[in-house]
């Protein structure tokens, strides 16, 4: 009984009804005739741990976050209770005595990618800077550490990602000759999938630790580290305030 308990607080049950499938959490949920209940059972993904997230900035309607490497953006149909918005609302309210507010994912960060995310507390909001992230409205800087010396000369990648525009750019580079590494600043000018993992790749400039792209490129005669955390994290955010109008920078 414990185990269905947390099941259900987690996330692994879902409701059927009508055609209709959602997540349910309530024990006492009332069945009416032609439902049926998902069970996702894995003992394992539901005792998994992350690190906590870290608040950067309580705005009211919505909120910044310091995402961790290894924490979900959002939950699968095996649990969610790793995701920054159920964590939020599990946990992230009560530690940072925000009340209890209801959390809603505006975009994504990788599950390996660190760094700032924003968070919304009404259904509104989430339409509206969802609506800036489309847009192209809200600046994205990150912070990759690459192997290998990256050539000053790139300041741009533009390879197309799955048909569509993609465009990351270099401001600044930074080569470390002991761990013969390179610490890049990128703005995100496009959101593709990927995209910074999947330019430097390309441009044979793996990030450290990235298992998915990086194990595919050969550094000259360095073996890609596979076993470290991906060393790219999102650092700065700055967009126009969806209820104010006003300009909001955020740093992490």
């Amino acid at each position: 009984m414990a185990e269905l308990k947390k099941a259900l607080k987690f996330g692994a049950v879902w409701l059927e009804r009508g055609g209709k499938i959602k997540r349910s959490r309530r024990a006492k949920m009332p069945l009416i005739e032609g439902d049926l209940l998902h069970l996702y059972y894995d003992s394992e993904i539901l005792s998994a741990q992350t690190p906590d997230a870290r608040l950067v900035a309580d705005e009211g309607d919505y909120s910044i976050w310091d995402k961790p490497c290894g924490m979900y953006s959002q939950g699968t149909k095996w649990g969610d209770h790793s995701s920054i918005c159920r964590w939020i609302e599990m946990f992230g309210c009560e530690k940072y005595q925000l009340g209890e507010r209801q959390a809603y994912l505006v975009h994504r960060l990788d599950r390996a990618t660190s760094g700032l995310i924003v968070v919304a507390h009404k259904k509104k909001v989430t339409q509206k800077l969802a609506r800036l992230f489309e847009d192209r409205k809200v600046e994205k800087r990150y912070q990759a550490i690459v192997h290998g010396h990256f050539p000053d000369s790139i300041l741009r990648l533009e390879a197309d990602i799955d048909g569509k525009v993609a465009l990351t750019e270099i401001l600044e580079n930074h080569f470390d000759p002991t761990s013969n590494c390179s610490t890049l600043k990128i703005n995100l000018a496009t959101g593709r999938k990927h995209q910074i993992r999947k330019h430097l790749a390309d441009a044979n400039f793996p990030i450290v630790g990235d298992r998915l792209y990086g194990e595919k490129v050969d550094v000259g005669k360095d073996i890609v580290e596979l076993n470290s955390n991906l060393r790219l994290r999102c650092l700065y955010l700055s967009f126009p305030c969806p209820v104010s109008g006003d300009l909001k920078c955020y740093s992490g």
